[in-house]
This record gives C-alpha cells, sequence and structure tokens, in this order.
C-alpha cells in the first residue's frame, strides 16, 4: 500500500508541484506517532520557508481528495523543508552546493580513508571533486584536488557552520 501511495503521488501530484516552481527532494508515505503521514519535501533556490510550505499543501490537497492515494485510509498531510543538513543526492543538489564544502563518506576505505571534507569543485555522472580541506588537526592535505567515484560515495552532505 504505502508503495501504491507513493508511486501515484509521484506521477500525479509531483509534476503539479514542480510546476509551481519547486523540487520535490522526495516523497514519503509512513506511519509516525500520529498515524500514516504522507510527507512531500519540497527545494527550491534560496530555500523554504512557511508560506512555500502551506501554498503547495493548499494546492495539492484537493487533488490528493480527488486522487485518492490510500484508498480512503486517513493519514496527516505534511509538506516541508528537507533541512540544510540533508544528504545531496541529485545533479541538482550538488550544482547548487558548487562552491560550498561538503563532507562525503564512502561504503568503503579508499587508501585508507573513508571520510572526506572539502570545497565542491565539480562532478559529473561518474566522479566528484572537492579541493580537500585541512584536517581536523589543521594539517594541510597534500593533493589541490581529490575526484572521488560517485558509485563509492555513500552519502553526501553539506559542511554547516554557525
Amino acid at each position: 500500500m504505502a508503495s501504491k501511495t507513493k508511486t501515484l503521488c509521484e506521477e500525479k501530484i509531483v509534476p503539479v508541484i514542480e510546476q509551481m516552481g519547486y523540487d520535490v527532494v522526495e516523497v514519503e508515505y509512513a506511519k509516525k506517532a500520529d498515524g500514516m503521514n504522507l510527507t512531500f519535501f519540497i527545494d527550491k533556490d534560496g530555500g523554504i520557508d512557511v508560506d512555500d510550505c502551506e501554498k503547495v499543501s493548499k494546492t495539492i490537497d484537493p487533488l490528493l481528495d480527488e486522487l485518492n492515494p490510500t484508498d480512503d485510509q486517513t493519514y496527516i498531510l505534511n509538506v516541508s523543508s528537507p533541512g540544510i543538513d540533508r544528504p545531496l543526492k541529485t545533479d541538482k543538489d550538488l550544482k547548487r552546493h558548487i562552491g560550498t564544502e561538503i563532507a562525503i563518506t564512502l561504503f568503503a576505505k579508499q587508501n585508507g580513508v573513508k571520510n572526506f571534507e572539502g570545497e565542491l569543485i565539480s562532478f559529473d555522472q561518474n566522479n566528484v571533486t572537492i579541493k580537500p580541506l585541512p584536517d581536523k588537526k589543521g594539517k594541510k592535505i597534500d593533493q589541490n584536488q581529490i575526484s572521488l567515484q560517485r558509485d563509492k560515495i555513500a552519502h553526501i552532505v553539506p559542511i554547516i557552520k554557525f
């Protein structure tokens, strides 16, 4: 049921949200403490605020009533920002973060190292290239650039500094 609901929403509701100028990062239909939740995580250049979430919610709520993706099962509709520290998964995510500092974790060690931090320089279908940051002890990394194969990367997240 959950996958059917998610698939229907991705096919019928996501295009409407995208026509509004938002990126849909993820659609989630899952049981939470307060019951079943249907959540649309949206993003746009400059970020998402409460007004954006409200606008999307008001637009898709009647469409969801008509579509009935849960076959009359009750659910709570949520429209949310994915958060500033969410993993970068798509080319659009990476493009938006060129020139910013990111942390990369590999599935397995490469040359004895599994975790990398650096400024995102470029990416393509096969690789992500960073300019390494000094290590935690302030030691400068010898290489000017490190290129990592995308299929070896477990996750990439922005480095958030306050």
